[in-house]
């Protein structure tokens, strides 16, 4: 089951016809609030929010889960991204970020693994121990970089920091992620989180 919870029916509508249409059942609610009042006896499954919303928003919402002991896995969706704002998703425990407007096949994509993980959740230490192994292999430039993408910082605000060009950053930033075989900052924070590592 597929929880959609968004202030936009628009939205919600689209995303369950996208869902039915791929054979995933879907169940949306308009507010982070509906949501919690269903919590008890909730079908298993993985939630897909909208992170401003009025009232309680998607981060609130993801903290609440996780006090509340609720481990479906949590894909936060925004029309802002940014790269604090991501970081701290990742560290409430949300599994994915997405940023509007994404494709039919990204938000499939980011669902199915959401549902593989919550089907494969004896695999966490597996997984801890991968995530170990890919960042020892980053140079301590490039760990440097990966701690201030952890706190938050975009690449001018690293490059600040650490006395180098944007243009280094970059350069840093696409080399951990090749050897971290990341493709998103997502994939790059969960897997760094994973692994342990803190922030700068």
């Amino acid at each position: 089951m597929v929880h959609v919870v968004d202030d936009d029916a628009a939205v919600r509508r689209t995303l369950a016809l996208v869902l039915t249409a791929h054979n995933l059942p879907v169940r949306c609610y308009d507010s982070a609030e509906q949501l919690l009042s269903s919590l008890d006896g909730i079908e298993p499954g993985c939630m897909v929010v909208d992170l401003r919303m009025p009232g309680m928003n998607g981060m609130a919402l993801q903290r609440e889960l996780v006090r509340r002991g609720c481990r479906l896995p949590v894909i936060i969706v925004t029309g802002h991204a940014e790269v604090a704002v991501a970081v701290q998703a990742m560290k409430a425990g949300a599994v994915d970020f997405l940023e509007k407007p994404y494709s039919e096949a990204t938000m499939l994509a980011a669902i199915r693994a959401a549902l593989a993980q919550l089907a494969d959740a004896g695999q966490h230490e597996a997984q801890a121990a991968a995530a170990a192994q890919r960042v020892a292999t980053l140079t301590p430039r490039e760990r440097e970089v990966l701690h201030w993408l952890l706190d938050g910082c975009g690449n001018k605000m690293i490059a600040q920091t650490l006395g180098i060009s944007p243009r280094t950053v970059e350069i840093h930033r696409a080399r951990l992620m090749e050897k971290l075989e990341c493709r998103s900052l997502a994939e790059v924070l969960r897997t760094a989180l994973a692994a342990g590592v803190e922030g700068g």
